[in-house]
This record gives C-alpha cells, sequence and structure tokens, in this order.
C-alpha cells in the first residue's frame, strides 16, 4: 500500500477541492524503507503536530501534546498522517458548510457538497489512491459524505473504537470509524484501531472482533425509510436489492414505526450533550482568549463565545440547554431517552428474523452549494432520518457505493447487530466484488 505523495500534490489538491484543514509540511518519509501508508484524520481527533480545531474558530491554536488512541496505533502501524481533514464545526452539520477553515469542494463536482460532517475525510479518500481517513460519527456524519463522494464509509459498533483524544460531540453517540476506497483496506485497518483501550472506559468491555463468519443470508428493508426519497436514489436502491438477490440475499420489506420518531429524540439528546461539552470552551484553556480580562466571568465568556462560536453551533448550545432546563428535562430528555431504547428493541426484534437493515444512506445525491443557501435548519436536520437511527442505536452500519445519477455516486446504508462488524465486511466484500465503483478524476 505504497503511494508517492508531497506536500506540494497536496496543497495542490487542497487549493482545487479544500478537503484538508492543515497539510503535513514534511513528507520525505512517505518515500523511505520500510514501506508506509499515508492516512488522515479529521479535524476533531487530537494529534501532535498538528492544531485540532474541530473546524471551530474558538479553537485555534490549540495543538494537543499527545495522539488520539486511532491516531497512535495508525502510526505504530506504519502509518503517517498527511493532514487534519475538514469538518462542521464540532460535527454540527449535514453538508460540511459549517467549518471556520473553508469548505470541501465533492470531487464528481465542485458546485456540489461533500456531505457531513466528515465532508473532507470522504474527498480526500475519493481523491487519493490508496488513501485511508480516519473519521467519526455522531448522527451520519461517516455514512453521509461516503454516500455523496463515492467512498466506504464505515461506522463500528459504539465502544469498539477509543474514544480517548475525540473531541466530543455528544459523548454517548461519538464514534470513530474509516473511510476507504476498498473493502480490502477497510479488513486491514479495523482491526488496527479496534480494541480496549483503559483511557476510554466505554470500550473496556467488548468481545473480540471478528472479521470472518457465516455468510449474510437475509436483509430487511423498513418501508419507513422508503418515503420521500429523491426518484434517482429509490431507483440505484431497487436496483441494488436485485443485485443483492442474484448474490443469493433475500430481501424482505418490515415495518419499523420508531424511524418516524427518531431524528427528534436523536437532537434533543445530541445537542444536550453538546451544550455541556462546549462549556468547556470560554478563552482560557484552549484556543483562543478574550482580550479583556478585567470584565466579571459571564461577561468575559460571553464574549469569547459569542465572537468565535458559529451560527450552528450556537444555535445547538441553546436547544442544548432548553432541554436540560428545569421543568423540560422530564418533558424532552428522559423521552428522547425512552425512545432510543424502543428503537433498540426493534432493531433487534427485525434482525433475530434478517441478518442486516438495509436503507438508502441519503434520501437525495449531493445538493449543489445553491441549494443548500435556500435550505431552513430544520430541512437540513430532517436530511439524516436514515443516518441517525444506527447512530442512536449504538449498532455498527457501512455505506457502500449502490449507483450513479448524472455521474453523481449513491449509497446503501446497511446495520448490523452490536458487535457483529463481521456481518456487514461479508455483505461489503461480496458487493464490491460485483459493483465497480467508480472514481472522480482528479487534477490539481
Amino acid at each position: 500500500m505504497t503511494c508517492l505523495i508531497s506536500t506540494e500534490k497536496l496543497t495542490a489538491l487542497n487549493d482545487k477541492y479544500r478537503p484538508f484543514a492543515e497539510i503535513a509540511q514534511d513528507l520525505k518519509e512517505m518515500n523511505e524503507y520500510p514501506p508506509k501508508f499515508h492516512f488522515s484524520a479529521k479535524d476533531n481527533i487530537c494529534a501532535t503536530g498538528f492544531q485540532a480545531r474541530a473546524g471551530s474558530k474558538i479553537l485555534e491554536g490549540y495543538r494537543p501534546p499527545f495522539d488520539a488512541t486511532v491516531v497512535r496505533k495508525m502510526r505504530e502501524a506504519n502509518g503517517i498522517l498527511i493532514g487534519k481533514t475538514n469538518m462542521d464545526e464540532f460535527g454540527f452539520g449535514t453538508f460540511c458548510t459549517n467549518s471556520a477553515f473553508g469548505i470541501p469542494l465533492n470531487p464528481y463536482d465542485l458546485e456540489r457538497t461533500c456531505g457531513g460532517s466528515s465532508g473532507g475525510a470522504a474527498a480526500i479518500t475519493a481523491l487519493l489512491d490508496k488513501h485511508v481517513a480516519l473519521a467519526e460519527s455522531t448522527g451520519g456524519s461517516i455514512s453521509c459524505p461516503a454516500s455523496f463522494c463515492g467512498v466506504i464509509g464505515f461506522t463500528p459498533t459504539y465502544g469498539r473504537v477509543s474514544r480517548y483524544g475525540l473531541i466530543d460531540y455528544a459523548n454517548s453517540l461519538d464514534k470513530i470509524g474509516l473511510v476507504t476506497r476498498s473493502v480490502a483496506d477497510l479488513k486491514r485497518f479495523l482491526p488496527v484501531i479496534s480494541g480496549p483501550d483503559r483511557r476510554d472506559p466505554t470500550s473496556c468491555v467488548q468481545p473480540e472482533l471478528r472479521l470472518d463468519g457465516p455468510k449474510v443470508k437475509s436483509v430487511a428493508i423498513p418501508e419507513e425509510a422508503l418515503q420521500n426519497l429523491d426518484p434517482a436514489v429509490l431507483r440505484a436502491f431497487e436496483t441494488a436489492l436485485d443485485k443483492l438477490s442474484e448474490m443469493g440475499i433475500e430481501a424482505h420489506r418490515v415495518s419499523m414505526p420508531s424511524l418516524g420518531f427518531a431524528l427528534a429524540a436523536y437532537y434533543v439528546l445530541a445537542t444536550s450533550e453538546a451544550s455541556t461539552n462546549l462549556a468547556r470552551y470560554k478563552g482560557m484553556l484552549f484556543g483562543v482568549r478574550g482580550g479583556k480580562i478585567d470584565q466579571s466571568f459571564n461577561d468575559y465568556f460571553s464574549e469569547v463565545r459569542s465572537a468565535n462560536f458559529g451560527k450552528e453551533a450556537k444555535r445547538r448550545v441553546l436547544l442544548g440547554t432548553y432541554t436540560r432546563m428545569v421543568g423540560f428535562r422530564d418533558r424532552y430528555y428522559l423521552k428522547a431517552l425512552a425512545v432510543r431504547q424502543l428503537i433498540i428493541k426493534e432493531y433487534q426484534g427485525l434482525m433475530e428474523k434478517d441478518d442486516l437493515i438495509i436503507t438508502p444512506t441519503m434520501p437525495f445525491i449531493a445538493p449543489r452549494f445553491t441549494e443548500i443557501a435556500k435550505m431552513k435548519p430544520l430541512e437540513i436536520y430532517q436530511a439524516d432520518f436514515l443516518t441517525v437511527p444506527p447512530n442512536l442505536t449504538g449498532m455498527p452500519h457501512i455505506s457502500l457505493p449502490c449507483g450513479y445519477e448524472d455521474k453523481m455516486p449513491i449509497g446503501m446504508q446497511l446495520v448490523a447487530p452490536h458487535w457483529e462488524e463481521r456481518r456487514l465486511l461479508d455483505v461489503a466484500e461480496r458487493w464490491c466484488d460485483d459493483f465497480k465503483i467508480r472514481f472522480p478524476e482528479v487534477s490539481g
């Protein structure tokens, strides 16, 4: 998995497509022996030698003195970190348009979004041969950009990969995963980043990661997931189901009523946790500092946060603070927790009969930036209705390219029971043996 690469090449790519928030300045060791591979890390994953800004101006200048566990493991496996990829501020977004450090452009069409929040990770994977990207998902931040950029996006079971060194969005939802061009790379690097880590207690109780096992024989298709889809997405998905049937995988139509409540529950829980996590960014410990140190605490903090948080970050802090207020916690937050358990049970019930759940990944192909500018926040949130449910449950899932419309990729998403990543790898391997993934023509 060697590939000649240079800072100059990456800079040229970044000038045109803007996938990076920061690029490594010395890549001479890429061409040394023994052979090395190159990888990138999302901007909210800490790594020595780079800033970790999570797409936010408020963390400008923060350089962590340690590697996140996933970065350390990739480096120990002989990998070279070539850059930090662009993202929506703290993961708050569907289209990667909320970054303070540039908006990545879709390699298939520069007028379209890469998807979010891991837009830069998907873009650079589509652009660079033999590249693997470390990404992170809270509500679909791996699957969405993977679908829009025509690459493979893998989100493992919550707790399979250590979150030590991740700048949190929502602690009970965040999962570090991979974006790759091939299933072979996915099978190679998933074991590298997985495993218990005493610095992240959520990773300490997990079964062994197994890559092989019984073949997947059937998948379930929730009827509710096929509503309000772009006709091109529905056509590609139906064609993919036919191909799965030819591979010996049966598809069964089922009902999953709880999907209709997932989006509301997710935004209550995610913003509640986000508003708490973002309280630490106040101009004293990390990143930018306020100018007037003779102010009261509240005035000082408010000045720094008002100037350096983006509009979407402020919106989610306000929403999360509201749902945790006295008098509203029972009405919103606790009810959202109950809905989460309902969705988990419904997934588990369906997968007692079928091996996986399958849906399209996104309800439409990557929209143009002019179209996104006309969308209201609620419309943007609703675009995540297919990717949010598996993230809410903590179940592993994968987005695979399944078709193209006007040269733009379309993805399908498969969800497996907790700790059953091997089922996803089985279907992915069989699918990619039959389906030819197209990559964009790269210039720059």
